[in-house]
């Protein structure tokens, strides 16, 4: 059995390559200039947006205005592929409209590490139409 330090290491590592497969995929520019801004700008280091998910969430509106929401949702789904696509299965509870990047970031390192541990599993689930969704 993993423990807690390694498994958020590894959560640390998916949801970072969740933000740079997303960001790469608009554009390999837009990665390499969105870092040093929000590390300048806004003192949020590419290393610590796993700790710090709500400053990133404000860097990110502060540079985006309202794109910054479809964004952060690119950002869940690529995470929620790297870390509970197919894993799970999950029964759709209820939908969460208002969830931000932070607290959808903290419940997913909560459903890996549960996962990891072999207890059941929670998870986050995104729909075609873009709205949060909270599955038990």
């Amino acid at each position: 059995m993993a423990s807690q330090r390694s498994l958020r290491k590894k959560f640390n590592t998916l949801l970072l390559e969740a933000i740079d497969e997303t960001l790469t995929a608009l554009d390999e520019n837009s990665k390499t200039a969105i870092y040093p801004y929000l590390a300048k700008a806004c003192n949020v280091n590419r290393q610590e947006i796993p700790d710090r998910g709500e400053d990133f969430s404000r860097a990110l509106e502060r540079l985006f205005g309202l794109g910054a929401k479809h964004l952060e949702i690119l950002f869940m789904k690529s995470l929620y592929a790297k870390v509970g696509g197919g894993r799970a299965r999950f029964s759709w509870e209820w939908v969460l409209r208002e969830l931000t990047f932070g607290e959808y970031q903290r419940l997913m390192r909560q459903s890996f590490e549960e996962a990891s541990k072999n207890e059941p599993e929670m998870g986050i689930l995104i729909n075609e139409n873009e709205e949060l969704q909270r599955c038990n």
